[in-house]
């Protein structure tokens, strides 16, 4: 009977009875601190929530302390929060660990910040994960663990540049000006001078976070989840995963979705050898399209571009979408290689081929359009312009700037027109699918000729040449027969 009463009094112990919420954890302490000023009670072993190791300063190589800590956070899940101090030599230490196991897919998150409010936001960053500031084209690789926000996650970066910026200086000027110009691009954005900016978080192991917002409207927050590639699965130290039987393979010549592959080529601005990267996509309630992306680190050169694929429609597609608010310029859009692009309110317009093909947001077109458009008038990189510019020219080119300024920041209503005879443009709806989007308006167009003469379709034939080609050979035929004749 022992061993039945043994069972009887056992009790199973899950993963909720170690990894509590802070606020919980904080429950724990009231009735062992409650009437005692703070000192602990004898039962304080059973009721410690945090607990503390003796373990080696790596620093001076003295005894420090290390104190860990199972939570919980709300809505995502357990962590291990770790710190370390030496009272020898000062040294602190913090850090952040999954409690959890490796999650099936990887996560990207992608949050957009428009206030200061926004610095507010937590971030558990893995030491797995990737962290980028886009609009700052600043990529951190995996390291050290963080539970912060964003405002932390940027100083952090910031200050670590700084710190070596004296001897850069020395040694390397040319480093220590792109450096320094980064610093102060971050000092902007910190002091909330550089709004809109995005932040991605990504995570092979799924185990870092972003916190959402109830309020968070279409493009503020987003989250990915993608599948591991297999070198993803080595750097956790997972088994490959095999490819299921009847399942494409890489050596197939078709292209498998969300797929990347590589494949070399020359770089068109230095001529050296580089690497492309390719891959499909496909837009729900649109149609698959490929996204290739080639970078030279020898020279810096880089490209994207986007191309569609398909049959050629009968019709051509006009897009008309009214910007009215800043969450419309989150949007995404896919503008083809064959559309042309109108803002009039903006007095803009882009013939087609201008840009190539184009998968962004509405802010991050008008973004490029201006940067590319800025560098071909004010070749100086100022505002000055170059001296063939006369005063009343720059100053028509500094309004129209500041116009579409102003649309990117959210601070102006316009309307883009999207005209694509290959009906290969897409803008996304703030609507289910199946619902008309009352700010965006389509119709579909009978191209020209000028538009099939550019496109090459009026010397397109996709019936009836197998006909025409045995008549030419046919007729070649008799023709040498006929010049032999006459020869002989």
């Amino acid at each position: 009977m022992p061993a039945a009463e043994e069972t009887e009094n056992s009790v199973k112990q899950t993963s909720t009875d170690f990894f509590e919420s802070i606020g919980h954890k904080a429950e724990h302490l009231a009735p062992t601190t409650n009437g005692t000023n703070g000192a602990a009670q004898k039962d304080d072993d059973d009721e410690r929530v945090v607990e503390e190791i003796e373990s080696l300063c790596m620093n001076c190589h003295e005894n420090g302390t290390t104190r860990l800590l199972l939570t919980k956070i709300p809505y995502f899940r357990e962590v291990i929060l770790m710190s370390f101090d030496c009272e020898k030599c000062g040294f602190h230490n913090s850090e952040i660990q999954s409690a959890g196991t490796i999650q099936p897919k990887g996560t990207k998150y992608i949050l957009r910040l428009t206030e200061m409010a926004d610095f507010e936001r937590q971030v558990v960053k893995s030491d797995t994960a990737v962290v980028k500031f886009i609009e700052l084209d600043l990529e951190v690789p995996p390291g050290r663990g963080q539970l912060t926000n964003v405002e932390g996650l940027l100083t952090t970066i910031v200050d670590d540049l700084e710190l070596g910026q004296e001897e850069r200086k020395e040694k390397a000027p040319e480093v220590y000006a792109k450096v320094d110009e980064i610093i102060k691009k971050g000092r902007a954005m910190l002091a909330g001078e550089a709004f809109p900016f995005r932040l991605t978080v990504d995570d092979p192991a799924g185990n870092s976070w972003i916190t959402p917002n109830m309020r968070d409207g279409v493009g503020k927050w987003e989250k990915h989840e993608y599948e591991r590639t297999p070198e993803q699965n080595e750097a956790l130290g997972l088994a490959a995963t095999n490819a299921p039987s009847g399942a494409p393979s890489q050596d197939d010549d078709e292209i498998i979705p969300d797929q990347v592959y590589e494949f070399p080529a020359t770089c068109p601005g230095c001529m050296h050898p580089c690497t492309t990267n390719m891959k499909m996509v496909d837009i729900p309630h649109f149609k698959a399209v490929v996204l290739m992306s080639t970078v030279c680190t020898d020279c810096g050169y880089r490209s994207n571009d986007v191309k569609t694929g398909g049959e050629i429609p009968e019709l051509g597609k006009k897009i008309t979408l009214r910007v009215e608010t800043p969450e419309d310029l989150a949007r995404d859009i896919l503008k083809s290689e064959s559309c042309s692009l109108e803002c009039p309110e903006l007095n803009l317009q882009v013939n087609p081929g201008t840009l190539g093909g184009r998968f962004t947001t509405v802010e991050g077109l008008l973004t490029q359009v201006r940067n590319d458009l800025h560098s071909q008038i004010f070749e100086t990189g100022t505002d000055e312009g170059g001296d063939s510019l006369n005063p009343e020219e720059r100053s028509q080119w500094t309004k129209f700037f500041e116009g579409i300024d102003a649309a990117i920041k959210g601070e102006k209503k316009f309307t883009i027109i999207l005209t694509d005879p290959l009906a290969s443009s897409y803008v996304q709806k703030k609507v289910d699918p199946d619902q008309e989007d009352p700010q965006i308006t389509t119709e579909d167009y009978e191209r020209t000729e000028q538009e099939e003469e550019d496109l090459g379709l009026r010397d397109m034939k996709t019936e009836g040449y197998e006909a025409d080609n045995a008549n030419g050979t046919n007729a070649t035929t008799e023709t040498k027969g006929a010049e032999e004749t006459n020869a002989s």
